[in-house]
């Protein structure tokens, strides 16, 4: 395994700001990946990271929130379902430093496939539903901050 490097804003504006394509391969390249990427964002103590945040243009992103499920490969993932909605802080690797208030669903459902190409079905909710909606605005050249909101008010 080894460390990727990082693109961050705005240097690497152009590069984060594409969509990425499906993956149709499913081998050890693939696994490398995921592999590479999962102790990339262990590395750099973040939640999530996305293909085109370490120069790969292919929909794949990990998760790991720091509960029960550990590290989540996603692989061509798809937001079939969303209920709730919640305001909450984030942050992201690509953007060093800063923080908002970003509108997600509190619970979700992606389908998605591992990385032998088999389909899953992960259930998300809170926290977890809201790194898996960040990382897969990634693979579709959005990042947190064309979505902030205002701060909530005190009390809310």
């Amino acid at each position: 395994m080894a460390l990727r490097t990082i693109l961050t804003l705005p240097e690497d504006e152009d590069r984060l700001r594409v969509s990425a394509r499906p993956v149709t391969e499913f081998d050890a390249r693939l696994a490398e990946l995921l592999e590479d990427m999962a102790e990339t964002m262990h590395a750099n103590d973040g939640c999530g990271l996305a293909g085109p945040q370490v120069g790969i243009l292919r929909r794949v992103a990990v998760v790991d929130v720091g509960d029960e499920h550990g590290v989540t490969e996603l692989v061509n993932p798809v937001i079939k379902k969303t209920k709730g909605s919640v305001v909450g802080v984030e942050g992201c690797l690509s953007i060093p430093g800063q923080h908002g208030y970003v509108a997600r669903p509190y619970r979700i459902v992606v389908e998605a496939q591992d990385r032998f190409g088999r389909p899953v079905v992960h259930k998300a909710e809170g926290y977890r539903a809201r790194a898996f909606c960040h990382e897969i605005d990634h693979l579709d050249g959005i990042v947190y901050t064309d979505k902030l909101e205002d701060a909530p008010e005190d009390g809310e």
